[in-house]
């Protein structure tokens, strides 16, 4: 038996099939096969099984999985540990973002993150879907996850600040006139909205319950820069985290009244090694403060546990 045997096993399980497993590791199907094969032939046991969904655990296999999960975030933890130097680490860096969230922040940190160890390597997955979200944290395979807090959120969830909320509207409305604009004066707009398995979709419903709103749906898109941009040519309001403002945009965002703001938190994977930790550092260093995420840049960026994705109560007051 073999550690990457065991990280076959457990992508097979996270996927559902040895096909996705392969591609998701970017190795050979056939030779993916081989190794289970083998696996299971070494332990006198049926690892998974054949279902109309898909490739499942058995019982024994639930339970093998669990240990060897266990043993695969040892031995990264390990090699990371005897790589890392007094001024040098190597490897490679997960991280996932919730859409919208740390959106300046986070190109800040990673800088910072790149110009301490250089040859480091980070990948990054913004995504806007909880549910998709928390699937990838589910595979182990993330080393720090940036994402709004949530009602179940864990234990060892780090809070960074608050990401305050503002409409986004077109250049020549009439709400400009004002430098905060009042939620229930937006009723009757159009609206841009986002995907409706999303965090940023799920605050505008809450904030609508809460205000007696009905927004009035023109479109749905999949990223803050593309709502903001079109809210600019005047096809209806969105209502993003200040930090989500492209530069250059500031002039078209307000605050709104009542407040809306959402806590942000970072959660380290358990096992994740020190990059994780350094950029969690990072990360507090950053400006949290949704005003001045609006005020202009001279210099525009470049560029745990299992947790569920489930969007929290947003505050409004």
């Amino acid at each position: 038996m073999s550690l990457r045997q065991f990280e076959y096993a457990l992508a097979v399980a996270a996927e559902g099939s040895v096909t996705a497993a392969a591609e998701s590791l970017r190795v050979a199907q056939p030779s993916m096969s081989q190794q289970i094969r083998n696996l299971e032939r070494d332990l006198g046991v049926t690892l998974f099984a054949r279902t109309a969904a898909g490739l499942v655990p058995t019982a024994v296999g639930r339970a093998f999985l669990k240990e060897a999960e266990v043993a695969v975030n040892a031995a990264r933890r390990a090699r990371a540990t005897a790589r890392a130097g007094a001024d040098d680490l190597v490897g490679e860096l997960v991280v996932a973002a919730q859409l919208g969230f740390g959106t300046r922040q986070l190109p800040g940190a990673l800088s910072a993150l790149r110009r301490r160890f250089p040859r480091l390597e980070v990948t990054v997955f913004e995504e806007s879907s909880s549910p998709e979200l928390d699937r990838l944290c589910r595979k182990g395979a993330l080393g720090l996850a940036l994402m709004a807090a949530c009602e179940r959120s864990p234990a060892n969830a780090h809070r960074l600040g608050e990401e305050e909320f503002v409409a986004v509207l077109g250049a020549g409305h009439r709400q400009l006139a004002a430098d905060r604009v009042e939620l229930r004066d937006l009723e009757g707009e159009p609206w841009i909205r986002f995907d409706r398995d999303s965090a940023l979709d799920g605050v505008l419903l809450q904030v609508s319950r809460d205000h007696g709103l009905t927004p009035a749906t023109v479109a749905r898109v999949s990223q803050t820069a593309t709502a903001v941009r079109w809210a600019a040519h005047g096809l209806g309001v969105t209502l993003v985290p200040a930090s989500a403002v492209p530069l250059g945009y500031e002039h078209l965002a307000r605050p709104v009244f009542p407040a809306v703001s959402q806590p942000v938190i970072a959660v380290v994977q358990s096992g994740a090694g020190p990059a994780a930790t350094a950029l969690l550092d990072l990360l507090r260093q950053e400006t949290w403060d949704g005003s001045a995420s609006l005020r202009p840049s001279a210099e525009p960026y470049a560029g745990g546990q299992p947790w569920s994705g489930a969007l929290g109560a947003v505050r409004a007051g």
